[in-house]
C-alpha cells in the first residue's frame, strides 16, 4: 500500500515563495509509484491541500468524506515555522514522523548565534562575532574595533541572505544593522572571514552517513547574497577544484558537526576556507531545493538519481 506523504512548504517568513519553489521542485522527483504526495501550502492560518483545509487537531486531510491520515511530514520551509522547531514540535507531539532535525536541534541551529556558542564547546574555528539584541547600546567604532573592516550584518534568525549586509566602512553599520533587525528581533555582527566559500551536504541512510560532493562557490558580488543563489549571479563548481585532503577534511567536519549537533535528515553546512584552515559559517537544516540551489547539484555530481535520493530521505523518516 503506498504511504501519505504531506509535502509542507511555504510558510511566515521572506523566504517563503522560495520554498514554494523547492516543494514543487521536490514534489515532481518523488516516486508515484511508491507514495501519495500531498502539496501542503502553509502561510499563517491557513495550511490547505488545493483550498482544502488541513485539521490542525489531528493533521489529517478529509477528502469526499474520507479522513487521509499522513504517514510522515516531508518539510520543505525554509525560515519560520518550518526550520526554527515550531513545526517540528508540532509534529512531534502528534507522533507524525518527518524529515528534517527534532524541533530541540531545529531550534538551536536556525539561531545563529545560539548554534555557534554550542560548537564553540567542539573546538570549530568560526568568525569573531558580537551579538546584539534589538534596543542594544552599541558604539559603531566600538564594534569596528573589536571586529575589523570589512564585517558581516546578518538576522540572527534567517536564510537565503535576507537582511544581509556586508559593511565596508563604520558610518554604513547603522543601515545594515536597520535592514537586519527587519527580519528578526536579534543581529549577529562578524568579521568578514577571507577565503574560498565551500559548502557541503550530509544525510544518513541505512544508518550510515553519506557527504555528498563538497561545492565551491565562486561570485563576483560581495558575498553570496539572493541574486547570487537564486538569480543565477554566481559559478557553483562541484566537485571543488581543491586538493582531495581538504575537501576530505571538509566532509569529515561536516559528519563531526552532525553529529556533535544531533542533527537528523539532509543538512547543508556552509564553510570558508583560508589555506587550510576551515571556519564554519552556518548550517541549513532544510537547505533549498530549487532547480538551481546546491544540493541537487551535489546530488547529481555523486551521481545519486534524484528520484532515489528523495526516497532515502522518506524511507530514514519513518
Amino acid at each position: 500500500m503506498k504511504k501519505n506523504i504531506a509535502l509542507i512548504y511555504g510558510g511566515n517568513s521572506s523566504e517563503w515563495q522560495i520554498s514554494i519553489q523547492s516543494g514543487k521542485f521536490v514534489a515532481s522527483h518523488i516516486d508515484k509509484d511508491r507514495y501519495n504526495v500531498y502539496e501542503v501550502l502553509l502561510r499563517g492560518a491557513s495550511w490547505s491541500v488545493g483550498g482544502t483545509e488541513i485539521d490542525k487537531t489531528d493533521f489529517s486531510l478529509t477528502v469526499g468524506g474520507e479522513k487521509i491520515r499522513f504517514d510522515m511530514a516531508f518539510i520543505l520551509i525554509h525560515g519560520t515555522p518550518g526550520e526554527n522547531g515550531l513545526l517540528q514540535g508540532y509534529l512531534e507531539m502528534l507522533g507524525v514522523p518527518f524529515n528534517t532535525c527534532s524541533a530541540f536541534v531545529s531550534a538551536l541551529t536556525f539561531d545563529k548565534h545560539s548554534c555557534k556558542r554550542f560548537l564553540d564547546f567542539a573546538g570549530v574555528k568560526m568568525a569573531k562575532d558580537l551579538f546584539l539584541r534589538r534596543g542594544s547600546e552599541y558604539t559603531p567604532a566600538e564594534i569596528v574595533r573589536d571586529l575589523g573592516l570589512p564585517l558581516f550584518v546578518k538576522p540572527s534568525n534567517g536564510g537565503s541572505s535576507f537582511g544581509v549586509t556586508k559593511v565596508k566602512h563604520e558610518d554604513e553599520l547603522a543601515a545594515a544593522m536597520e535592514e537586519a533587525f527587519k527580519e528578526c528581533d536579534s543581529v549577529l555582527i562578524e568579521e568578514a572571514l577571507r577565503g574560498r566559500e565551500l559548502t557541503n551536504g550530509i544525510y544518513c541512510e541505512g544508518g550510515r552517513l553519506i557527504t555528498l560532493p563538497v561545492t565551491e562557490i565562486i561570485t563576483e558580488r560581495e558575498f553570496f547574497d539572493y541574486d547570487a543563489k537564486y538569480l543565477g549571479e554566481s559559478n557553483e563548481v562541484c566537485p571543488a577544484e581543491i586538493p582531495e585532503t581538504l575537501s576530505e577534511k571538509v566532509r569529515e567536519m561536516t559528519a563531526f558537526i552532525y553529529n556533535y549537533l544531533g542533527c537528523k535528515g539532509l543538512v547543508r553546512m556552509d564553510y570558508i576556507l583560508n589555506g587550510e584552515d576551515i571556519y564554519f559559517l552556518e548550517i541549513n537544516t532544510v537547505p533549498g531545493m530549487t532547480p538551481m540551489s546546491l544540493v541537487p547539484g551535489q546530488v547529481r555530481a555523486a551521481g545519486i538519481d534524484l528520484q532515489q535520493f528523495f526516497t532515502t530521505l522518506i524511507e530514514e523518516s519513518l
